[in-house]
């Protein structure tokens, strides 16, 4: 089974976001980026618009299981950053998880 690590350092996320390629659906926005190694790192951002504490991290948990239970179907090697988008709110898992594979199949990251 493979791994990925989170992306935590400031300068890894605005990296991503310069150099990455964006796309965007209804709930979130994804920039990918390769990293040059055999792995993935994924980085979550929801902000305070989005809601309270409760509700971020919420959305947080969803989009990681998301990923984790679908890893396996996205290329390695690259840095993924996923931002919630203010819709996300109310979020179902199920809509999570659309939301995710859909910006990943616009990023052609799916195999």
């Amino acid at each position: 089974m493979r791994f990925s690590e989170s992306l935590k350092k400031n300068s890894d996320f605005q990296k991503v976001y310069c150099k990455g390629k964006s796309y965007a659906n209804r709930y979130l926005v994804m920039y990918v980026l390769n990293n040059e190694t055999e792995h993935n790192r994924i980085g979550i951002s929801v902000s305070k618009k989005v809601g309270n504490s409760v509700v971020r991290h919420r959305i947080k948990r969803l989009v990681k299981e998301a990923y984790r239970l679908h890893e396996d179907m996205f290329n390695s090697g690259l840095d993924i950053v996923v931002i919630a988008r203010k819709s996300a709110d109310e979020i179902s898992y199920r809509e999570a998880e659309s939301a995710l594979l859909h910006l990943g199949g616009l990023q052609h990251i799916l195999k």
